[in-house]
């Protein structure tokens, strides 16, 4: 199994996100066999939001862990919060958001949120390959 592991810290530029972004398309390309485009998109745009959403609610940094398995992608984002995201209805005028986690769980074959003992969570998702 082919894993990677990336803290990502917020910056004003959102670098953090991009170079998240970044290294996921690095994990991705260096798979075998090689992951069709389309999934491979699919998984960065979860790493995306997922990184994004951790930085903003989850209170400094946020760890991100992709692991390749023979039929799938898991994208994990560990973060200092103990609050799990929440499906709402997109502000469609506010800027305020709501449609990243239904995004994710569109995406995903499978998402869980997990506590962890030290404090934080776990939002974990689950692509095809």
């Amino acid at each position: 199994m082919d894993t990677m592991s990336v803290t990502v810290a917020p910056t004003r530029s959102g670098t953090s996100i991009a170079g998240a972004r970044e290294s996921a398309r690095h994990f991705l390309e260096d798979l075998l066999p090689v992951i069709a485009a389309e999934a491979a998109e699919a998984v960065v745009m979860v790493v995306s939001e997922l990184v994004t959403n951790a930085l903003r609610h989850g209170g400094g940094t946020a760890t991100m862990d992709l692991s390749a398995h023979p039929d799938g992608i898991e994208v994990a984002v560990h973060d200092d919060s103990p609050r799990a995201p929440r499906m709402r209805t997109p502000d469609m005028n506010g800027g305020t958001g709501g449609f990243g986690w239904p995004m994710v769980n569109r995406l995903a074959r499978t998402t869980a949120v997990t506590r962890r003992p030290a404090g934080g969570k776990t939002v974990r998702a689950l692509l095809a390959r």
